[in-house]
């Protein structure tokens, strides 16, 4: 089974918003790092939301 390239591209855009990592630096996580950056993005923005 092969990641859809479309989902790796919005995941690097994702973490490159917020993060500004290169998306060398960003291609070269596993993938279930990548993930972990993701959801990690996506938690401190609802809580940012939340408290906002």
């Amino acid at each position: 089974m092969t990641y859809p390239p479309g989902r790796l591209h919005e995941e690097e855009a994702y973490i490159a918003y917020y993060f500004h990592w290169s998306p060398d630096a960003i291609r070269d996580l596993r993938h279930r790092e990548r993930l972990g950056w993701v959801h990690e993005i996506s938690r401190i923005n609802s809580r940012s939301y939340e408290e906002g």
